[in-house]
Formats: structure tokens, C-alpha cells, sequence
């Protein structure tokens, strides 16, 4: 079983790739090794001071550096076996991933500026002393992917997987629920839209001739709540995919400290001031303002989704073509109307719904469209929904005819790391590892400890 536990405990381990804040300098040295690959101590100590860092110290294991150096020999083996069979790693692949972790340092840090200041060294530098790091990772991902391939499940061994789980271990389930909505924007009126249009631009005068900074005004007036606080600030890349385009082509077509002029996205209207920009990252600034709703557009809205609702009634569309053409919101499009939790779970208990919605299905049944609801998205706009209620699942004890589903994907998982221990006892022999003595007790790496001792 020693593959399993250590699969399912330090795989999540390794995974976890921080900046390591500054601490007291302990003696270094190589605790263990597996062919050329070496693990130092500082790997094992700061790993585990980063994952305290990230709140996770509850779900830390007992013994946790020998947890952790469990991790890392398991990785090591499997980038060993990588570079054995030239598994291809595309070096775009790495650097994408390497610029997306600067991105979530400079997020963390508030801006690059304070980042370099905090790590003593450039982004540039920062990058490259991860680079291996990456690099190992997606060597070890791709083993770990080719080891398991093609592995499937049948039924019997879904059945199989469901008789082995203790009766009083069995997972209870509440009722879930399967929704999805069909989403209007109402539009605000031409004459609303100028005003705010003319607010900005007075806004962009007062900081033009120094009567007011940027993030002052930012932190009264903008009408986004994320950046509030920070006086309209973010961190972007140009690639960056969930960044409205216009708003990013605009960032990238501003000087330092340039302030834009007036521009409209799918949020609203902006300015935006550029504060600092190295190669396809940049630090900006900006101020949204959400012109005002009127009920006489949001009357127009609910009016278009209850004409929606009869054709959908009168089965003249289909839910996904009525999507597509009448709704107005491109993420709701995209997953297919779905209502999902934050993890992507589109079965969602009755804790998990925004009381509004809560309210709205109190009297139906699956099958059955609701009215249009006005309701107010987490970034103030207001917006009107027609919810189709799907499915919903009685309260339950976990069962095979009701979670086959789930079931069969955690079986496979079994079976995948059947796979992997079978690998490991295989090719385990075969490597050079030594495992300092400091570590000779940890049960963790009891195998290990045994190849270790032999060679």
C-alpha cells in the first residue's frame, strides 16, 4: 500500500510551487537522492513553510517532511524515467506557466515593483530559478500520464470498487439539485450611458492637471468592488484570456502614466491609466462606472425571457438554441446555461444557491422554467434570469444506482494508482538512491529506505 498512500498524499504535496518568503537560514545539505537527481533540505523545510503560508497547515500530514521528501523521490523517479524515454515537454508550455506563477506573485505581492523588492532579484531571475522546478514538474506529469494511460473500468469493477467500501463508510449524500438559466442584461438608455461617460471624462481632467491622483478617485467612485481598495489597480498579461479585449488592447496602447480615454466592455464604462508595463505584463489602473439600470429596461428584459419561456413551453426551441440566441451572457453560453458551484459542480445543494434562487424554486418541480427573476450579480449589475429546473436528487446513502457516476471515477482513480505502485516496485531496483540518516525513521519511505540501504 505504500504507493497508494504516497500518491494520494504527496502527488497533492508536490504540486503545490510557492515563493518562499524570507526565514531563518538553516545548514543545507543533500538528504537523498535517486540517480542524478538531488534533494536538498531547504526543498523539503521551505515547501512546508509555504504550505503553512497558504493557511493548509491544518491538512498537513503527521511527519510532514517525510511526507514531503516521500513527494520529491517520487518525482525524481519519474523524471528520471522521463528524460530515459525523451517524453516530450513543450518549452512553450513552461513558459507559459512560469509567466502565469509571476502573475499570481505579483497578485499576491499587490506589484512587480514590491515583488522584486521582497525576492532581492528581477522577474527575469525569479522565472529562471523556477524554471526546473516547472520543468521537472510536467516531466513528472507526463510519466505519471503515460504510466496510467488508457486504464478503464467496467462495470463489475465499479461494482467491485462499491462492495469493498465499509457500509458505515459510505458517503451521504443531501439533495442536489441540476439547474440552468438562460440570462438578460438589460441595457441602460442612451442618456444615462452619456452621463457617466461625462463623469469619466471630467474624472480624467481632474488627474490630468493634477487636481486629483488616479486612485483617489478610484477608491470613491469606481464601481468595481475588487479593486476598490486598491485604488483601481491590477496586475495583467496580454495573454491573459479572461480579461475583457478591449479593455486589455487599450492597457497596451497607453504610455506610463497615460490616462485613456473613455472606452466601454461587457462591464461597463472605464478609464484607465497605465502604471508601469516590462514586455506583455503591465500594472494598471482603472475606474469603472456601471451606468444606471432603469425598471423600464429591466421590464424589456423579463418581457423578452417570458416571451422565451412560451416558445420554450410550446417546444418551438430547444433550451441550448434559446440559449444561444437569446441569452446575453457569454460565460453562462459557454457551460451551456449550467448554474456550477465554484469547484465546477453542476449538482448543487440548497446551501449553495443565492437565496433569491432559493426563493424562486421554492414551489417547483423538475421539469418546470420559473418566471424571469431581476437579480443582482456579485459585481453589482443587475441582470434578469429564467432557471430551468433540471433534476434534483433525494437525500441518500451513497448507492450504485444513484452514484455510478461518481463511483466509477473514483475507481478508476484506484486503479490508476494500482498502476503506479505496480511501477514503482518494479523500478525501484533499478535506481541509484541514497536517503540521509536523518530521515531513517520515517515511515513514509520505509520502501525507499530499502533500496537506499542496499545500494
Amino acid at each position: 500500500m505504500m504507493m497508494k498512500k504516497l500518491c494520494t498524499v504527496s502527488f497533492l504535496l508536490i504540486s503545490t510551487i510557492c515563493f518562499a518568503q524570507p526565514q531563518k537560514v538553516i545548514a543545507d545539505k543533500i538528504v537523498a537522492q535517486v540517480g542524478n537527481k538531488i534533494i536538498l533540505r531547504s526543498d523539503i523545510y521551505n515547501a512546508i513553510s509555504d504550505y503553512k503560508r497558504q493557511g493548509q497547515e491544518a491538512s498537513l500530514p503527521p511527519n510532514p517532511e517525510c511526507a514531503f521528501l516521500e513527494g520529491q523521490l517520487i518525482q525524481k523517479a519519474l523524471v528520471l524515467q522521463a528524460e530515459k524515454d525523451s517524453l516530450p515537454i513543450s518549452e512553450d508550455e513552461i513558459e507559459a506557466a512560469l509567466d502565469n506563477q509571476i502573475r499570481g506573485f505579483i497578485r499576491e505581492y499587490g506589484s512587480q515593483q514590491v515583488l522584486e523588492e521582497v525576492a532581492g532579484k528581477t522577474v527575469y531571475q525569479i522565472k529562471e530559478d523556477f524554471r526546473q522546478v516547472f520543468k521537472e514538474r510536467k516531466l513528472a506529469d507526463a510519466m505519471r500520464a503515460k504510466i496510467t494511460e488508457n486504464t478503464k473500468i467496467t462495470p463489475n469493477e465499479v461494482r467491485a470498487y462499491f462492495e469493498k467500501i465499509p457500509k458505515d463508510s459510505l458517503a451521504y449524500y443531501e439533495s442536489e439539485l441540476e439547474l440552468l438559466q438562460i440570462i438578460a442584461i438589460p441595457k441602460s438608455n442612451k442618456s444615462v450611458d452619456e452621463y457617466v461617460m461625462k463623469q469619466l471624462y471630467d474624472y480624467k481632467r481632474q488627474i490630468e492637471n493634477g487636481t486629483k491622483k488616479f486612485e483617489q478617485l478610484a477608491k470613491l467612485y469606481t464601481d468595481d468592488p475588487g479593486s476598490k481598495e486598491t485604488g483601481g489597480q491590477y496586475s495583467i498579461n496580454r495573454n491573459d484570456k479572461f480579461w475583457d479585449p478591449t479593455f486589455l488592447s487599450t492597457c497596451f496602447k497607453l504610455k506610463e502614466g497615460q490616462v485613456s480615454n473613455v472606452i466601454k466592455t461587457k462591464f461597463g464604462y472605464h478609464i484607465i491609466q497605465l502604471v508601469s508595463r516590462t514586455g506583455d505584463d503591465a500594472v494598471v489602473r482603472h475606474l469603472l462606472k456601471i451606468p444606471a439600470i432603469t425598471e423600464e429596461e429591466i421590464k424589456l428584459a423579463t418581457n423578452k425571457l417570458d416571451s422565451v419561456k412560451a416558445e420554450l413551453l410550446r417546444k418551438d426551441i430547444a433550451f441550448g438554441d434559446a440559449l444561444n440566441k437569446y441569452g446575453d451572457d457569454e460565460n453562462s453560453k459557454n457551460t451551456g446555461g449550467q448554474i456550477s458551484n465554484r469547484d465546477g459542480n453542476n449538482f448543487l445543494t440548497i446551501d449553495q444557491l443565492d437565496k433569491d434562487l432559493v426563493l424562486l424554486l421554492k414551489n417547483m418541480k423538475p421539469g418546470q422554467y420559473s418566471v424571469p427573476q431581476v437579480f443582482t450579480d456579485e459585481r453589482g449589475q443587475k441582470k434578469v434570469r429564467l432557471v430551468y429546473f433540471k433534476n434534483r436528487t433525494e437525500p441518500h446513502r451513497e448507492n450504485l444506482k444513484d452514484d455510478y457516476n461518481k463511483l466509477s471515477l473514483r475507481a478508476v482513480e484506484e486503479k490508476k494508482l494500482s498502476k503506479l505502485e505496480a511501477w514503482f516496485k518494479e523500478h525501484l531496483p533499478n535506481y541509484y538512491i541514497t536517503i540521509d540518516k536523518e530521515f531513517k525513521d520515517c515511515k513514509a519511505v520505509k520502501e525507499w529506505l530499502k533500496f537506499a540501504t542496499k545500494n
